[in-house]
């Protein structure tokens, strides 16, 4: 289907890709993968011919169309919803709009009449007499309204434009389809319709995300970026993420035998093979895990961070009582009302809300930087809190240097010791000296992190953690967060990290509250559970 050849990039001294050859094709979904600055993005751009490599080249198959998901998100402002989603088959496109020049012609003659007649017949061979209503099922089921269909690009908000993109690169059934980073600015229902869509989608897909359910559920194979490669694995993310660790373990086991090794390698794609029959792509995945040869799996050069909370005390069985908080916008937005509820020690409670501003106030209330409108809450008096703010911009107003930056918030002053906190979220040597304002979002709420972990707080609140965090530091936070002895209450957009961490959830709205001790997936999977969350949906103005 398309084939990279050869294909080295260079910026200066920096060796992004060495010699890579390989090949995409087949009704597979690749999930592209590797560490922050990889090259990941750069790598669909050369893909898609955006950028051009320093040596070798990138083939498409004659006759292959390819579409890629579109990052700016004003090319299309002057276009109509709808014209904008049809503009993503090109070809289509422009015989509609040469058939539509020839008919509005005033001196309309015989050979237009021809010209004309062939054109239709093109637009028959394409479905293009479907193509406004195929157009529109996309925009429907990515929750784009039918009234918004023949608004403008520029009417719309950016989340909403993000969509529109996200349907033109979906329309016409291409042959091959780039998505870099699809689900951001999607909801869960809207994730899910994305999936389901990619499941049934019977051409080949490329895709960077750093959500890991998404790439579990849509991945048929993973291609790694690492040591300036890309290397090909059959399997979900899941599976590449254990298989890799399980590698890096043996290779640290020196003394074991290489037919131990082998052994145990074979009896983990058998029992994954065996778990996937619980996934969407049961059949056809199990088939792939089960002529993996176990030579294939090899331990990843990633880093991951040592992330460690650590609890100068254990809590008493007070945690923390909520009792009839109410809060509204600065926009006079009711976020919520009488909010009540009684946090238990080792609960691991996810909050929802369709509003993520109504989240973000309820746990800057809690952390003492907002006041309710009405109500109160009780800590029990053994509780020590630390709090992962959503937005921490003015944490790093300041040229001190990530060792001063850090010290600030630890009673310990010495150097060593917080040089090894910064070491453990992977900020070493000359790195630690550099000035906290120039750091990119990962590397903030990795400090910010560091920040948390000195706090040895009992109750950990955590507002969208995983924003900005790459894979490798997203699954370090997933791992530390499940194996956490205190309590936590948090909010994330990611799934696997809210399944695997919550063990309570908590749903509100200005019309009510739902509190229920079980897994996010059985929350979102039962139909009693859905009817009582559409009766407390609903405005939120008043």
């Amino acid at each position: 289907m398309i084939t990279a050849s050869n294909v080295s990039l260079q910026f200066g001294k920096r060796v992004l890709f060495d010699d890579v050859n390989i090949k995409f094709h087949g009704e597979r979904c690749y999930g592209l993968i590797g560490a922050n600055g990889a090259g990941k993005s750069t790598f669909l751009k050369i893909l898609s011919g955006e950028v051009s490599p320093t040596t070798g080249s990138v083939s498409l198959e004659p006759g292959k169309r390819m579409a890629v998901l579109k990052q700016n998100h004003f090319e299309y402002d002057d276009e109509t919803v709808l014209n904008t989603v049809i503009r993503g088959h090109q070809q289509l496109w422009e015989l509609m709009q040469e058939k539509d020049a020839i008919y509005a012609k005033p001196d309309f003659s015989e050979e237009d009449g021809i010209k004309a007649s062939e054109l239709e017949e093109k637009f028959a061979e394409m479905d293009g007499w479907n193509a406004e209503s195929d157009a529109a099922a996309l925009l429907s089921g990515l929750g784009i309204s039918e009234e918004d269909h023949y608004k403008q690009m520029k009417e719309l908000e950016g989340s909403l434009k993000v969509r529109v993109l996200l349907a033109q690169a979906l329309f016409g059934n291409p042959d091959l389809l780039i998505l870099d980073e699809p689900t951001n600015d999607l909801d869960l229902k809207t994730i899910s319709w994305l999936e389901d869509f990619l499941l049934n989608f019977r051409n080949t897909v490329i895709v960077v995300s750093h959500d890991r359910h998404f790439l579990d559920t849509v991945c048929t194979n993973i291609a790694d970026i690492d040591f300036q490669k890309i290397k090909l694995y059959t399997g979900n993310y899941t599976f590449w993420y254990e298989s890799s660790q399980l590698a890096l373990r043996q290779r640290a086991a020196a003394n074991k035998k290489a037919e131990e090794k082998r052994k145990e390698l074979q009896e983990f794609i058998s029992r994954f093979s065996a778990n996937a029959a619980k996934s969407k792509q049961a059949t056809s995945r199990k088939k792939l895990l089960e002529k993996i040869n176990v030579d294939e799996i090899q331990a990843s050069s990633r880093k991951y961070p040592a992330i460690i909370f650590n609890q100068q005390r254990e809590a008493g069985d007070q945690i923390l009582e909520v009792e009839n908080l109410s809060a509204h916008a600065e926009d006079g937005t009711l976020l919520f009302k009488d909010l009540s509820f009684k946090v238990n020690k080792g609960d691991k409670i996810t909050l929802l809300s369709d509003n993520s501003l109504a989240i973000t106030t309820l746990l800057e209330i809690l952390n003492g930087k907002l006041q309710p409108d009405s109500g109160s809450y009780t800590y029990g008096q053994t509780i020590t809190t630390a709090y992962l703010p959503n937005e921490n911009a003015h944490f790093f107003d300041t040229e001190d240097n990530l060792i001063d930056w850090l010290r600030q918030y630890s009673e310990n002053k010495d150097e060593v010791y917080i040089r090894g906190f910064l070491g453990k979220m992977l900020f070493t040597g000359e790195e630690t000296l550099k000035s906290a304002r120039v750091l990119s979002g990962g590397e903030k709420v990795r400090c910010m992190l560091s920040r948390m972990m000195l706090k040895e707080g009992n109750l950990l609140m955590l507002d969208e953690p995983t924003n900005h965090l790459d894979l490798e530091s997203i699954q370090a936070l997933n791992n530390s967060l499940k194996d956490f002895k205190g309590t936590v209450l948090f909010t994330s957009h990611d799934h696997t990290f809210t399944q695997t961490v919550a063990n309570r959830i908590i749903e509100f709205s200005p019309y009510g509250m739902l509190d229920k001790l079980m897994e996010y997936d059985e929350y979102i999977a039962d139909p009693k559970i859905q009817q009582q969350r559409e009766a407390i949906s609903g405005p939120v103005l008043i």
